[in-house]
């Protein structure tokens, strides 16, 4: 990834606080422009195929980003965040029409780990980062359970250290999400309510530990509703709750990764809902241009037929440090009544079965 350098980045600030004239800063500017063609089999009740341009990712969500460090002394760095999502194939905003809707913060880093203020990534976003090898790709982990890759909490205070390779963090909303949008990136939870201290809370937390070609990581999440929010959690007494175990090693140069995620819900109406995910996948580098990366994933929907098996298969050919080429393909079953696609925010008929193949390009900066 090529970064832009801008020596002594915010000018007002040097203004302002003439004191802090020695400290050193700097901006970087990057990001990702990655967009595909897609084709997917039964992308409705009557069975009929679509070919269309995904708004939502290819292999990564598009994005472009400014971080900043000042170095404050004494091992103390001030840093801010702000990263912003945005649809390649229309140019629109992405996470809810959200400016910085991927990350906004700002915090300050030393020996004893990082304390962010912001919209930031949460526990539940890191802790499939290593053991995931298709990651937030078109057809992934993405398609079953869209929380996961959009693990985002608004109103947050956060921390996340590592010492000697064990990793501990933890993020606290004071209201997890405040776009009305709809979808993973808009469940309309602003929370900050006088009077009723759960409303639109989050809590995550993560413990890991990476050693010499291996690690292993477990994280704890549970959000909780109030009025007018989406996915049923329509009260303060309505919360959705994650908990996973991830893990990876190594062989050589190929990585096996795998984890599982069991989700339980209490939402309005007496509706619950009671899984688990599982994923295991390989990677696999046929050269340093050429890898092929493979993954299957089962969603069991306990005391209900409704379960799914998505398997995905995806070949990258890097042109250059920064670009690359790939295609894609998935297969998805769904039981029952089960409409989940295999293209995340795509369309399924109820019960069909759908295959899906993607080409595309990726460029980062």
């Amino acid at each position: 990834m090529r970064k832009m350098k801008i020596a002594g980045a915010v000018a007002l600030a040097g203004t302002v606080f003439a004191g802090a004239a020695h400290a050193q800063s700097s901006v970087t500017i990057y990001g990702i422009i990655d967009t595909a063609v897609a084709y997917t089999t039964n992308a409705n009740a009557n069975g009929n195929s679509v070919i269309k341009m995904p708004s939502l990712t290819g292999t990564f969500p598009s994005r472009i980003g400014f971080k900043g460090i000042e170095d404050l002394g004494g091992g103390l760095q001030a840093l801010f965040v702000l990263e912003s999502g945005f649809a390649p194939d229309s140019g629109g905003m992405g996470q809810g029409n959200r400016l910085f809707g991927r990350q906004s913060f700002v915090g300050l880093k030393g020996g004893w780990g990082q304390v962010s203020l912001g919209r930031q990534v949460n526990m539940t976003f890191l802790a499939t980062a290593k053991s995931d090898v298709i990651g937030p790709s078109l057809f992934s982990i993405n398609s079953i359970d869209s929380y996961l890759p959009n693990a985002r909490s608004d109103n947050a205070v956060g921390y996340l250290g590592t010492f000697n390779g064990f990793t501990a963090g933890a993020t606290y909303s004071f209201g997890r999400d405040t776009s009305a949008a709809g979808g993973p990136s808009g469940t309309n939870c602003p929370g900050e309510v006088a009077g009723n201290a759960k409303a639109c809370r989050q809590i995550t937390g993560l413990v890991g530990y990476d050693g010499k070609g291996f690690g292993i990581t477990s994280s704890y999440d549970v959000m909780y509703g109030n009025t007018g929010a989406a996915g049923g959690l329509t009260s303060s007494d309505n919360k959705d709750q994650r908990i996973t175990l991830n893990g990876y090693f190594m062989i050589g140069d190929v990585k096996i990764g795998g984890g599982v995620i069991d989700r339980r819900a209490r939402a309005a109406g007496n509706v619950s809902i009671d899984s688990d995910l599982y994923y295991l996948g390989a990677s696999y580098p046929f050269s340093a241009a050429l890898v092929l990366d493979g993954q299957v994933l089962r969603l069991n929907v306990k005391g209900s037929s409704n379960d799914v098996t998505l398997s995905v298969a995806r070949l990258t050919y890097n042109l250059s440090k920064r670009t690359a080429v790939y295609t894609s393909m998935g297969y998805i079953k769904n039981g029952g009544t089960s409409a989940i696609a295999v293209d995340a925010g795509g369309t399924v008929g109820a019960g069909k079965n759908q295959f899906g193949l993607m080409t595309g390009i990726r460029h980062t900066f």
